[in-house]
């Protein structure tokens, strides 16, 4: 068989590498191309033997290397980011991961005639949503620099796919948990932070009054669904969500997680963090049409599946590292 190759920027971090994963399982070639500032070395350590796996520490911001690496490659997946929190310390630096990244490799794959470039953008670039579910066509009113980036970047993406006829497709998934998610530092996130809290003794922060809501999906879930559109030509030039289709409020995710770790875990409320987005709620109709994208694990399941995981991990250690209030 000729497997075809995929750079995947950022395929050491969360979600990429659980893409990573899979695109091998479908018998793709895979190089990762991450600086490892979010990604983890420890995210791709059981592929590193694997004759079909390349990695390559470096950024998505060096030009040369960026051209070189993609013109080895028939697709091209950018994973490449910095998160939320990031972007309220750190605009510039965000941006230029975010929107700058995104540009240099689109024009790299237009040189190189790739066979098809996927952007990972974020459901944050809708906002709080006006109306749910949100669709590709909700408005896009990003309340943070992390989502004003990536929404740059979805269109530097549709222009050259407009301009140019680069092969492109902008997926927006929405929130996602599970193993090797961030807890740690600007890049934590609410499920894996109140874990690692939880697990040592320590209270879940709820950041305002908890009815925020997201629309959760398990990480194999939206890697899969990443992957279906390598292989999948009805998707180019397209903007499609991928979520679970259902709703979670903050408070009763807390909750769900107190009753699993049982009720000594405290709930502590403190201020609202800035730019939070108080309402997120895929509409996922044209990834289940175009790819046949599915949710096959719940939140109930999935919340159980990531706090065994953590649980084998040195959680003791990881508290280390978990920084609380993590924008400050």
């Amino acid at each position: 068989m000729d497997r075809m190759h995929v750079l995947v920027a950022g395929g050491a971090g969360f979600i990429g590498s659980h893409v990573v994963d899979h695109l091998l399982e479908k018998q793709y070639r895979v190089i990762v191309l991450d600086n490892l500032i979010n990604g983890k070395r420890s995210n791709i350590n059981h592929h590193l033997e694997n004759p079909h796996f390349r990695f390559i520490k470096g950024s998505i911001l060096n030009h040369p290397l960026v051209d070189m690496l993609v013109k080895k490659c028939d697709i091209i997946i950018n994973m490449a980011t910095l998160g939320v929190r990031h972007s309220i310390r750190y605009p510039f630096q965000n941006h230029r991961i975010n929107a700058e990244g995104t540009l240099i490799l689109l024009e790299a794959t237009r040189r190189h005639h790739i066979k098809r470039y996927i952007q990972i953008s974020s459901s944050e670039v809708y906002g709080t949503a006006i109306y749910i579910p949100q669709n590709e066509n909700h408005r896009t009113f990003p309340h943070t620099v992390y989502g004003a980036s990536k929404l740059a970047g979805d269109a530097y993406t549709r222009a050259y796919w407009l301009t140019y006829g680069v092969p492109t497709v902008i997926v927006r998934p929405f929130n996602t948990f599970g193993p090797r998610s961030h807890y740690e530092g600007d890049a934590g996130e609410f499920i894996p932070k109140s874990i690692i809290r939880a697990l040592n003794k320590l209270p879940i922060l709820i950041f305002g009054d908890g009815q925020q809501s997201r629309d959760l999906s398990y990480v194999t879930d939206i890697a899969h669904g990443i992957v279906k559109v390598c292989q999948s030509d009805r998707v180019l030039g397209k903007t499609i969500n991928i979520g679970s289709n259902r709703e979670y409020r903050i408070l009763d995710i807390a909750e769900m997680i107190r009753k699993i770790l049982g009720d000594h875990v405290q709930i502590e409320f403190q201020n609202k963090r800035p730019g939070d987005v108080l309402r997120l709620f895929a509409d996922s109709s044209n990834a289940q049409k175009l790819i046949g994208y599915q949710s096959k694990v719940d939140l109930q399941e999935g919340l159980h599946k990531t706090i065994s995981w953590f649980q084998s991990q040195n959680f003791h250690q990881m508290i280390k590292d978990e920084a609380g209030r993590n924008w400050e």
